[in-house]
C-alpha cells in the first residue's frame, strides 16, 4: 500500500468519530457514555415488535433484490456454465478442514478440557475458514487470494480490525448488540481478543466472494444490467460527504429511528470520499451495466452473516441482538429480517477495501 492509506483512513475516521458525537451533544446526551472503553453496550429492551415496521422493510428488500434474480434466473443456464476444476484440493485446505471441525467442537461444548480456551474460538474458527474458502478458490481455479497475492490479503487482517472498530464505536449510539461472556476481560484484554476477532471480517468477505466468482450462475447476466453512471462526481461526492455526515448525526439523536443505517451510512460515507480523488472501481464496473462484483460482495456478506450467527449461537463468548421492532423470527440470535443487514454491509467491505488500498 501507498502512504496514501493514513490519510484516507484518517478521513474517514473523523467523520465517524466526531459526527454521531455531534449529534449526542446537541441532543444534550452525556458525552462520557459513548467514550468509555470497553464498549460494551448493555442489553436493554428494544422497542416493541412492529408489524408495519416488519412489513415495510420486507417489501423494500424484496423489491430491491427482485430485480437481480428476475435478470439471473431470466438468462439460459446454458450461457453461464461453472468454471472447471484444474487443480485438486490443496493440503492446506484439507488442514484447515480438520481444524475447522477441532475448533467447532470446542466452541459448542462445555468439556472441562477445553474450558480455559472455549471463549476464545472465535479467532482460529474465522482464520480456518477463511483457509478454506481460498482453499476452494485454488481448487476450481488454480488462483486465489492467499496464493496469489499474499501481500494485500496479509494486509486485509490490520485493515479488518480498524474497519470493524468503526462498527463498534457506531453501535454504542444505536445499541444493537451485546456481548456475553466477556465482562471479566480488563480493557486490555478486552482490546487484543476483540482486536484479533475483527481481524477476520474483510479476508472473510472478500474470500468469500473470490470464491463465488469461480460459479458464474450466482452473477449470470448482471454484467448488461443499467448502467449508472456519475456525470459531477465532486458535487456528488460532498452531497455525500453531507448527507453521511446528517445521518451520523441522526443515529446519536433518534436511534430508535435510524438504527438500520449502521450498515448504510458507510456505503454513502465512503464512496463520497473516494469520489473526492478519483472513482471508486465498484462505481466504475457499475457505470458500464456491470454490477457482478456488487451482487458477489452482497451474497459473501450474507454468506458470512450465517456463519457468524450459526457460530455465535453456542459459543461461551457471544453476542445478543436488541433490534427496535424487528425483533421477531430468530434465526440463531438474530431476528430474521436483520439478515439483510448483511447484504450491504458485504459491499461496505468491498468499497472500504477498494478506497484504503490497491490491489498488487
Amino acid at each position: 500500500m501507498k502512504t496514501y492509506w493514513f490519510r484516507r483512513l484518517s478521513a474517514y475516521f473523523l467523520i465517524i468519530v466526531m459526527s454521531p458525537l455531534l449529534g449526542a451533544w446537541l441532543a444534550e446526551k452525556p458525552i462520557n457514555n459513548y467514550m468509555a472503553f470497553p464498549p460494551i453496550p448493555e442489553a436493554s429492551q428494544p422497542q416493541a415488535f412492529s408489524w408495519i415496521v416488519f412489513l415495510l422493510i420486507t417489501l423494500l428488500i424484496i423489491t430491491s433484490l427482485s430485480f437481480f434474480v428476475v435478470k439471473i434466473v431470466s438468462i439460459k443456464i446454458s450461457q453461464a456454465t461453472d468454471q472447471k476444476k484444474i487443480k485438486s484440493f490443496p493440503f492446506w485446505g484439507w488442514s484447515g478442514v480438520f481444524f475447522l471441525l477441532i475448533f467447532w467442537i470446542i466452541a459448542w461444548t462445555r468439556l472441562p478440557l477445553f474450558e480455559s480456551i472455549q471463549r476464545f474460538t472465535f479467532t482460529p474458527l474465522w482464520l480456518v475458514y477463511i483457509l478454506v474458502i481460498n482453499a476452494l478458490s485454488f481448487h476450481r481455479t488454480g488462483h486465489c487470494c492467499l496464493t496469489d497475492r499474499t501481500a494485500y490479503f496479509i494486509w486485509l487482517f490490520p485493515l479488518s480490525a480498524a474497519f470493524w472498530w468503526s462498527f463498534e464505536y457506531l453501535n454504542r449510539f444505536v445499541s444493537n448488540w451485546y456481548y456475553i461472556g466477556v465482562s471479566d476481560l480488563s480493557p486490555w484484554q478486552y482490546f487484543l481478543q476483540c482486536t484479533l476477532s475483527f481481524s477476520t471480517v474483510l479476508p472473510a468477505i472478500l474470500s468469500t466472494s473470490e470464491l463465488l466468482n469461480t460459479f458464474p450462475r450466482i452473477s449470470n447476466g448482471l454484467d448488461t444490467f443499467p448502467k449508472f453512471h456519475i456525470t459531477k462526481p465532486q458535487f456528488c461526492a460532498w452531497f455525500l460527504i453531507n448527507i453521511s455526515v446528517s445521518a451520523l448525526m441522526g443515529l446519536a439523536i433518534w436511534p430508535q429511528y435510524l438504527f438500520s443505517l449502521v450498515w448504510l451510512i458507510p456505503i454513502s460515507l465512503i464512496t463520497g470520499l473516494h469520489l473526492l480523488t478519483g472513482q471508486p472501481p465498484l462505481l466504475s464496473e457499475i457505470s458500464t451495466g456491470n454490477w457482478q462484483r456488487i451482487w458477489r460482495l452482497a451474497i459473501a456478506g450474507l454468506i458470512c452473516g450465517f456463519f457468524w450467527e450459526m457460530w455465535n449461537i453456542n459459543s461461551l463468548a457471544h453476542w445478543k441482538y436488541n433490534v427496535p421492532y424487528v425483533q421477531h423470527f430468530m434465526i440463531f440470535e438474530m431476528p430474521l429480517i436483520g439478515y439483510a443487514g448483511y447484504l450491504p454491509f458485504g459491499i461496505v467491505c468491498g468499497l472500504f477495501v477498494d478506497f484504503i488500498m490497491k490491489e498488487k
